[in-house]
């Protein structure tokens, strides 16, 4: 019985030695594919906190940016009252001088151009700022990642302050040559209007139209005149200041300067800027038209926009409420106009690819 046992395992040796590598080999397959499971289980995990932190982050920043928007109006509002002062042309009115026309046709063109002008700059500073702030939002995303591990940072804090101080520019240089071409507009359009002339909301919208084209048209014929000029001085301008003696940190910044620049004249930044000029302008309009409403009674209906489509004030009456509207624009309080801005999605699309461009490795190792 041994003897036939014993011969039947040498006939069937082969077979066993096959059958037991198999057996070890399904094993060991087994024990890779649980390995494998486990480092892809592991790496999902990872993914998901590095994607939810920057996300977290993201937010933040966004919630930084408009804090600093609005931090930022009374700033952009004194400096468009300092170059556009109405205030004392209304005084010289209530002297009764004998020039009194003279000084309305000044107030008149004054008055619209530091309107419009603010509508210009605070659509400029919303964008700006959002492009800004997602850029180094997205270097600061990159320095504080795990996968730095201690090395140089990329945005250190003088960097940081350089390049941001950039804003300047639109504050005043930039401002000063806004000023000018709106002003050269506005007296183009609204120069011959009469004082005594009744104009209805649709007049003025027609009239803000004629000025918007003459200023972004005569903005497009210019060389190194488009928008984006009003926000960021020319990059030859730029390297000249800075020509000799450059410090690491100067080039770091040159670089994210540049890098601006390139998102200022890309197609995207270009149509969410005109996106907030059209909702800017609506809005400004929305803030004439309550004062073109009549009085409210209580058993009479609300005006709508079109029941005040005929309804028309002279330009001596329209020029205080325009030259009014920079306060409810520029407003460090939370307003309809500015809270529009910062709602607009493609604003906040806009930065989100801002973001997730700068805050991904492969574009900062460039």
């Amino acid at each position: 019985m041994l003897s036939s046992t014993w011969n039947f395992i040498k006939r069937h040796k082969r077979k066993f030695i096959v059958a037991g590598a198999l057996v070890g080999g399904v094993y060991l397959l087994g024990k890779y594919a649980q390995r494998k499971l486990q480092e892809m289980q592991e790496r999902e995990a990872a993914e998901y906190i590095a994607q939810a932190r920057r996300q977290f982050h993201f937010e933040s920043n966004q919630r930084t940016c408009n804090m600093t928007v609005l931090s930022m109006l009374p700033t952009l509002r004194e400096a468009i009252i300092h170059h556009l002062n109405a205030e004392s042309l209304t005084a010289l009115l209530k002297s009764k001088p004998t020039n009194k026309v003279e000084i309305w046709e000044d107030l008149k063109i004054i008055s619209f151009t530091r309107s419009i002008v603010a509508v210009y700059s605070t659509c400029m500073l919303v964008v700006l700022l959002r492009v800004q702030l997602n850029i180094i939002g997205g270097y600061l995303y990159m320095d504080n990642s795990v996968t730095k591990n201690g090395t140089t940072p990329l945005a250190p804090p003088e960097v940081q302050q350089q390049y941001l101080s950039s804003i300047q520019h639109l504050l005043g240089d930039g401002l000063i040559e806004l000023i000018t071409v709106v002003k050269k507009a506005v007296q183009e359009v609204l120069g011959l209007v009469s004082l005594k002339q009744n104009l209805s909301l649709q007049d003025l919208e027609q009239h803000l139209t004629r000025v918007r084209r003459l200023v972004e048209d005569d903005c497009g014929s210019l060389k190194h005149r488009t928008l984006s000029w009003y926000m960021m001085p020319d990059e030859e301008n730029t390297l000249a200041d800075q020509a000799s003696g450059l410090t690491e940190n100067d080039i770091t910044t040159i670089k994210l300067l540049n890098e601006t620049r390139d998102m200022l004249d890309s197609p995207d930044f270009n149509t969410v800027l005109n996106i907030c000029l059209n909702r800017g302008f609506s809005r400004f309009l929305d803030n004439m038209a309550e004062f073109f409403r009549p009085p409210q009674q209580d058993s009479t209906p609300c005006s709508t926009p079109d029941s005040l489509s005929h309804v028309s004030l002279p330009l001596a009456k329209i020029i205080p409420i325009a030259n009014g509207q920079i306060h409810s624009i520029c407003s460090e309080i939370p307003s309809h106009f500015v809270q529009d801005l910062l709602m607009i999605d493609q604003v906040k699309e806009f930065a989100a690819n801002v973001y997730e461009t700068f805050s991904s490795p492969l574009d900062l190792q460039k």
